[in-house]
């Protein structure tokens, strides 16, 4: 069995490009063409992707970056472009509906709200535009007829994660770090402790959470990432796991700064060109294949046959993983054996990985 998956062939490395003001939040074309310029070989009739970023925006290398490498696949297979919106700090539910209003008058069609704040405005926006297609990444309440609720099952990824930070700890220690204090992140946490104790019951772990809300900057603030991680440090951690969006930068690069390995989520962290001088200390990553999403959604769309209702990704169709780029990972073969053990008894249904 392989262990390389298609998470991360989805998951490119993404360019920084400048932003321009437009209406509420600032946006980017994602192609070389104007927006409708381009036309797809089928009978799609849209202007092109509408992708509205959650908090922390394009360039986190994470969780936003894994979209947009979601929309520039689909941008190249189909033939179309689209247009991508950048968030403001402190915006309330009705700049959303006025970003996701304004893509869809425009004629975009998907529309695609990046994370679960974007569930209030995608629910009313998407009755007010039946014939648009709407999606969203990381909520499941929507469930209307023209919205595909993408959901993915991050403690399965995470799990395998445990797994690999147990097992490559040398101080029987280990640290995770949350973005914010939400049942989503508490997924991550839940996965990657039941990871790690099924290698040892008896492994110490620290747990700490940025922040209580979003609003307070924990999915997008590098130095409060890099302050819990110091502290989890001198605590004695020698692995560190985050799922803190662009806040997960700090974790990875005080990692490499004390020499003790971090493990990245969402994208594949160890090829993100921005984080290229601290990958050596990067052991893996755990994938949620939220550009292959968006890629399918695109694509159910162009076909004429567009997703809608809840589409989940676990380890069994490739919607979650773990990466192994780094060949010091590879080098690890206890580490590798024991992470493809992990998957392929989830996979067979022999291990249930708890969510809370």
């Amino acid at each position: 069995m392989s262990r390389k998956t298609r998470l991360s062939q989805v998951a490119a490395t993404v360019a920084v490009v400048a932003l321009a003001a437009a209406g509420c939040g600032e946006s980017s074309s994602g192609g070389s063409t104007s927006a409708g310029d381009a036309k797809p070989s089928g009978k799609y009739t849209g202007k092109g992707i509408g992708l509205a970023y959650d908090i922390g925006g394009k360039g986190d290398q994470s969780f936003n970056d894994a979209a947009y490498a979601g929309l520039q696949k689909a941008e190249k297979e189909f033939g179309i472009t689209g247009r991508d919106v950048e968030p403001q700090d402190g915006e309330t539910d009705a700049d959303k509906i006025q970003r996701l209003t304004q893509l869809a008058q425009a004629g975009y069609n998907p529309v695609i709200g990046v994370g679960f704040v974007y569930g209030p405005a995608v629910k009313e926006v998407a009755a007010k535009f039946p014939n648009t297609t709407f999606g969203i990444i990381d909520d499941e309440t929507v469930q209307a007829k023209n919205v595909a609720d993408m959901v993915f099952h991050e403690e399965q990824a995470s799990y395998l994660a445990g797994v690999a930070a147990a097992k490559a700890s040398k101080g029987k220690h280990i640290g995770f770090i949350g973005g914010v204090d939400i049942p989503l992140i508490h997924k991550f946490e839940a996965g990657y402790v039941q990871g790690a104790k099924s290698v040892d019951p008896n492994i110490k772990i620290e747990s700490q959470y940025l922040t209580e809300t979003a609003q307070e900057g924990g999915f997008s603030s590098p130095d409060k990432g890099k302050d819990a991680a110091s502290g989890q440090i001198e605590a004695g951690a020698d692995v560190i796991y985050h799922a803190a969006g662009l806040s997960g930068q700090g974790v990875i690069t005080e990692s490499a700064a004390k020499k003790v390995w971090a493990i990245g989520v969402d994208s594949d962290q160890y090829n993100q060109k921005a984080l290229a001088s601290y990958k050596d200390y990067i052991l893996g990553s755990a994938l949620k294949n939220v550009g292959g999403a968006v890629y399918d959604l695109v694509k159910s769309v162009v076909d004429g046959k567009p997703l809608s209702g809840v589409v989940r990704g676990s380890l069994s169709n490739d919607g979650v993983g773990f990466a192994d780029s780094n060949p010091k990972y590879k080098a690890m073969t206890d580490v590798v054996a024991a992470v493809d053990k992990a998957k392929q008894d989830i996979i067979d249904g022999k291990v249930t990985v708890d969510t809370k």
